[in-house]
Order: C-alpha cells, then sequence, then structure tokens
C-alpha cells in the first residue's frame, strides 16, 4: 500500500477492501497519535477490515483540519506533546458534537482520571482501549462504538 507524509499527517489511499465491508457504506476513521508506527499499523489493521483512514502524528495539525462531519470515529491517544487526547476531545466536540470518540492509553487509571476529575461522565469504559490491543479486541470495540448511532 503506498501512503504520503505531508508534514506530521500522513495520508493513505483510501478504497474499499474487496469483501470487506459486505457492501455498507465505508465508516471513517481519524487516528491521532503521536508515535508513527502505531498510527501506521492502526491505518493497515483498519484498512484490512473495510474502515476507512486518515491519521495524523500531530494532534494540532489533527485539529487545524478537523472538519465537521468527516468522520464516524476518532481513535486517539491521551499522552501525546503539547495537547492530550483529553483537551482535544474537548475541542474536536465543539467543532462535531455528533463524532463518535475512543482512547488508546497504556494505562487504566486515564478512565477514571477521565471520568471523575474532568466530568466526562459520557464515556462508558469501552470508550478507552488499553494499548497494546488484539487485532479482534480492537475491531469489536471499534464496531460497537459505530453501533451505538
Amino acid at each position: 500500500m503506498e501512503g504520503a507524509i505531508d508534514g506530521d499527517r500522513i495520508s493513505r489511499p483510501v478504497g474499499t477492501i474487496d469483501g470487506a465491508n459486505g457492501g455498507q457504506q465505508q465508516k471513517s476513521i481519524l487516528i491521532i497519535d503521536d508515535n508513527p508506527d502505531v498510527t501506521l499499523s492502526l491505518c493497515v489493521v483498519l484498512e484490512q477490515n473495510g474502515f476507512k483512514t486518515d491519521y495524523y502524528i500531530d494532534p494540532v495539525l489533527a485539529y487545524k483540519n478537523f472538519r465537521d462531519s468527516q468522520y464516524d470515529l476518532v481513535l486517539m491517544d491521551i499522552k501525546m506533546p503539547v495537547v492530550d487526547g483529553f483537551l482535544l476531545y474537548q475541542k474536536i466536540r465543539k467543532k462535531d458534537r455528533r463524532i463518535k470518540i475512543c482512547f488508546l492509553t497504556a494505562s487504566e487509571f486515564y478512565y477514571e482520571q477521565f471520568r471523575k476529575e474532568r466530568g466526562f461522565g459520557e464515556f462508558k469504559q469501552e470508550s478507552f482501549l488499553k494499548k497494546p490491543i488484539q487485532i479482534d479486541d480492537l475491531i469489536h470495540a471499534i464496531n460497537k462504538l459505530l453501533e451505538t448511532e
């Protein structure tokens, strides 16, 4: 698969994977993680499972280029330089109230911190995925989040 790197944004050609989406409209996922290896791995896995993907390794650029109704889901790391995932969530929510958000974290502590200290009770445990994550668990969690339209 070919891809192009434009500054801190990595875009990949988007197309339907043969039979992967069962004739349904592809869901579009934005991945935001400051680790290029993680973003590339997630992108490849999600595309192989029928999703359209776009991703950024710079959360500031991701926010600057984010447009309302462009994505069905944002999959983002919590610990990133300059803007953490919590603050980025708040900024994205102001642009798009309907977008689904899923956080990637290496620590379970963030789930409780996010809900209690920051007052975001709307999130369930399923909105937080612990790294590293198995491919089947990732796809299952994403499909579950996207089902709740």
